[in-house]
């Protein structure tokens, strides 16, 4: 379990800081090789009139394997 004290909590802050803005860096780099995230198959949208309603199933599914395996890959790594 984490520490009460202040050093912990900053290095934690700093992990997760470090975290999202590797996701960050990955969907710019995405956006940038040209996958159509947000417009794939299974991607819901309505519109009607002034409101738009989305619905990313397809590109949540696609994310979470993606996601499954970098992270089942990572923890293989760490307890070797």
């Amino acid at each position: 379990m984490l520490g009460t004290d202040p050093g912990s909590l900053g290095k934690m802050l700093i992990i997760f800081g470090l975290i999202i803005s590797a996701v960050g860096l990955v969907v710019w780099l995405v956006s940038q090789v040209g996958l159509p995230l947000g417009r794939l198959p299974g991607d819901i949208r309505f519109q009607r009139g002034g409101l738009t309603c989305f619905i990313p199933l397809g590109t949540s599914i696609l994310l979470s394997i993606l996601l499954t395996v970098l992270l089942n890959l990572i923890a293989r790594m760490l307890t070797r």
